[in-house]
Order: structure tokens, then C-alpha cells, then sequence
């Protein structure tokens, strides 16, 4: 099954480098995020649930970190950013784009492309133009800074009107004071510099990409805050949310009772005795604000491995 997979995968991407196309079909984009079962957008992207992305922004980046750690993802988070809006925090789905050093050759044949497929207006304002509500336009352009600015404030002032979000560059941008007037657009970005962008290509729309140590698909889920960024699988999401509310509750409890002198530091951080459970379901039934149903709690609880 994993060999047909790899072979579907794999031809798949020869397919999409012979053609040169733009953008994958829904079906290639199917193939690459094969584990999302849900909802998905006409592209092919998962379509993650609004409710969750909203819910995801009171998660750490430690706790998405570590989830995606023991689920054996170690290479989905990216630090080390200037950040437009450093403490606000951003959530939404992957839009990807490759930017590579222009080479004419190929770089006529995707703008060739790209014509036959009715895009209009320079390469790097055709991300732009695939993006919904919700969206998060995520580029590897390699780092570059002096002329690697891939947006200005009027691209920026696109990007929000289609999306309500912003954009995370391994590059550069131009126009920072612009981009901040724009309210409720942020960007997560490796530097800024004044000139335009220069000798670089867009690769493909929607392809899989490298963004500093992290890979991301199409269809991913961003979790971007001051420290850095969390690149989450969208099979994942719904899991991993419901599991950091279930340790952000514990973890209120615990500092709780030791606010309260009831119980001892060596008690709350080993494995706790039925005592103390029984203690934390009893405060769990006082909580008017939880942060999930009480379905979804107690279908966790049932599954929950003290």
C-alpha cells in the first residue's frame, strides 16, 4: 500500500514538473495531504474547521510543538522572525508558494503557462489571487532580502482583503510602514529592505516547500506567534487543540491547588494518585468556561491516558 502511495505520489510530481504547471491539481493536492479525510476546498487543500482555528490561537507553541513531537512531526517548527505585529497572534490555512534565482528559461515557460491559464499581472501577485477567507500566503524565498521583497503595502492590502491574515516570508518585504496601517494584517517575515524584487521566479502555487527547518503542505494549519511558528498537519488539528485545552485545564487545577496549599509540588508534577483525579473531575463539573464542549470532553476523558 505505502509502495502504491509513494508511486501515485511520484508521478504525481513528474507530472506537475513536465507540464510546469502553476498550481497541482485537486488530485495531486489530494495525494499530498492523503491523510486529511474531512471537508476540502475546490483546490483540493483541507478545509479545517473556523471554530478550531479560533480555538488554536490560546495554544503554545510549546504545547503544539511537543503534540507534534510525539506524533513523530519534528521538523514543523521555525523561529528566529521580524514580525510586523509581534503580539498578536495568527492562525489559518496554508496557501504555499516557491520562489526560486531566476533562470529565464524556465521562468518563461511558468509566466507561458500562467497566460494560457488566464492569470493576469507579474508572477508575484498570483498567490495572491488563490486565496480565501482564512488563508495564510506562506512563501520560501530562500532568505532573500535585497531585492527579494515579495510584497509592498498594495499587495498587502490584497492579501487582506481576500484572506483577513497576512503572510509568513522566508524573505523579504518592502513598504513596512504601509503594511502597518493595514488593520488586522500581520506577517511573520526574515527581513525588509526598500528595493523590488529582482532576479527571482515563482516555482509553483500550492507545491510542498521548505520554510527554514520546517516542510509544509498545502492544506497545513499555521500557528504563528511572537516566538516563532508551528506548521501543523490539518489531520492533526482537531486533536491537537482539544489535547492542549485538556493540559491547559489540568494545568490551571494543578496551580490551583497549590495556590491553595492542598497539595504538594511533588505531588501535581509526578503521575497523580485516583485521589487527585477524582479531586480534578469534581473541579472540572465547576468550570463555566470551558474551552471545548462538554461532548468533546467527555469523549476525550473516555480516551484519556492518565
Amino acid at each position: 500500500m505505502k509502495k502504491t502511495i509513494c508511486l501515485a505520489l511520484l508521478a504525481a510530481f513528474i507530472s506537475y514538473t513536465h507540464a510546469q504547471q502553476i498550481t497541482p491539481t485537486p488530485e495531486q493536492v489530494k495525494m499530498l495531504t492523503s491523510k486529511w479525510t474531512g471537508e476540502r476546498f475546490a483546490d483540493g487543500r483541507p478545509k479545517t474547521s473556523d471554530r478550531l482555528l479560533e480555538r488554536l490561537k490560546n495554544v503554545s507553541l510549546e504545547e503544539a510543538w511537543g503534540y507534534l513531537r510525539n506524533k513523530g512531526y519534528q521538523n514543523q517548527f521555525e523561529g528566529d522572525w521580524m514580525v510586523i505585529r509581534p503580539d498578536s497572534v495568527m492562525t489559518g490555512r496554508v496557501v504555499t508558494a516557491q520562489y526560486m534565482p531566476l533562470r529565464p528559461d524556465f521562468d518563461s515557460s511558468v509566466k507561458a503557462n500562467g497566460k494560457a491559464e488566464g492569470r493576469i499581472g507579474a508572477p508575484n501577485s498570483w498567490p495572491i489571487d488563490v486565496l480565501q477567507n482564512g488563508d495564510v500566503y506562506v512563501a520560501d524565498s530562500y532568505g532573500k532580502i535585497v531585492d527579494g521583497t515579495l510584497i509592498g503595502d498594495n499587495l498587502g492590502n490584497a492579501i487582506y482583503a481576500k484572506s483577513h491574515r497576512g503572510v509568513i516570508f522566508y524573505g523579504s518585504v518592502r513598504d513596512v510602514e504601509g503594511l502597518e496601517e493595514i488593520q488586522g494584517f500581520n506577517g511573520w517575515i526574515k527581513g525588509y529592505d526598500p528595493s523590488y524584487i529582482q532576479q527571482m521566479m515563482l516555482a509553483g502555487i500550492n507545491v510542498p516547500i521548505r520554510i527554514g527547518r520546517a516542510t509544509v503542505m498545502p492544506g497545513d494549519v499555521v500557528l504563528a506567534k511572537k516566538g516563532g511558528i508551528v506548521f501543523i498537519p490539518a489531520q492533526y488539528l482537531a486533536d491537537l487543540v482539544l489535547n492542549s485545552e485538556f493540559v491547559m485545564l489540568r494545568d490551571d487545577f494543578g496551580h490551583q491547588r497549590l495556590r491553595e496549599g492542598k497539595y504538594t509540588p511533588g505531588q501535581i508534577d509526578q503521575q497523580w494518585t485516583d485521589d487527585i483525579k477524582k479531586d480534578f473531575l469534581q473541579w472540572l463539573g465547576t468550570q463555566k468556561d470551558l474551552p471545548m464542549t462538554k461532548k468533546e470532553l467527555d469523549d476525550y476523558m473516555k480516551e484519556r491516558n492518565w
